[in-house]
């Protein structure tokens, strides 16, 4: 992709904005453009210089995570939120979603899956923990209905996974390595083995050998 891609880190917590920067810029093309501890310092910050991204801490003084996702949404349209949270359950992953959100992560699973969420972000398709149930995401995405991807490829509504999960599982199941793959979607391996990880935990797949059935049987590739 072209350009930078810039990235705000709203959190009242300073480690875990340190944290948050350190793994977000670990990825080329990407940068931490700004930091804020509260609600209304994201939403004025993102007035001013309309970053690309907001990973949004859903706790935080002054404003919830649903008014401040509502607020950046209605100042910058083209500038994505990603809900970065401790609390989980599938009505507030509803409700983030039908502020405006893109995508919905755990703090807890920030090291599986944050760098997934953000290759999803960058290109503007949801993602969400994969504790959802897979029928809740698979409602929460809205990618369950005929389709085509970017190579003209059916897309099957049995699969609830995204577009660019279904990119990540065609070249695994074609017998890809990580390494290959990443440089095949212009992305980092570790992006890669988040994608990976991801996408097991929201099938419960307990092998590589089941991630490969299933691309088969859902005709998403051809052995």
């Amino acid at each position: 992709m072209s350009g930078t891609y810039r990235v705000l880190v709203a959190d009242d917590h300073v480690i875990v904005r340190r944290g948050l920067r350190v793994l977000i810029e670990s990825q080329h093309g990407i940068e931490v453009c700004g930091e804020v501890s509260n609600g209304l310092d994201a939403v004025e910050f993102v007035k001013k210089s309309r970053p690309d991204l907001v990973v949004l801490d859903f706790a935080m003084p002054d404003m919830d995570g649903l008014k401040v996702t509502r607020a950046i949404r209605e100042a910058s349209p083209e500038t994505e939120v990603l809900v970065f949270t401790i609390h989980f359950s599938e009505e507030l992953a509803h409700a983030v979603r039908a502020a405006g959100a893109l995508g919905y992560v755990l703090k807890s699973d920030a090291d599986s899956e944050l760098l997934a969420a953000l290759d999803h972000m960058r290109h503007h398709q949801p993602f969400f923990t994969s504790k959802l149930a897979v029928t809740v995401s698979q409602n929460l995405i809205h990618n369950a209905g005929h389709g085509t991807d970017t190579a003209g490829q059916t897309v099957l509504p049995v699969s609830p996974l995204t577009r660019r999960e279904i990119d990540v599982v065609r070249l695994l199941a074609t017998g890809k390595s990580n390494k290959e793959s990443a440089s095949a979607l212009e992305i980092s391996t570790r992006t890669v083995e988040s994608h990976r990880n991801h996408i097991m935990d929201k099938m419960n797949f307990s092998s590589y050998s089941e991630l490969v059935r299933f691309a088969v049987r859902t005709k998403l590739v051809e052995l």
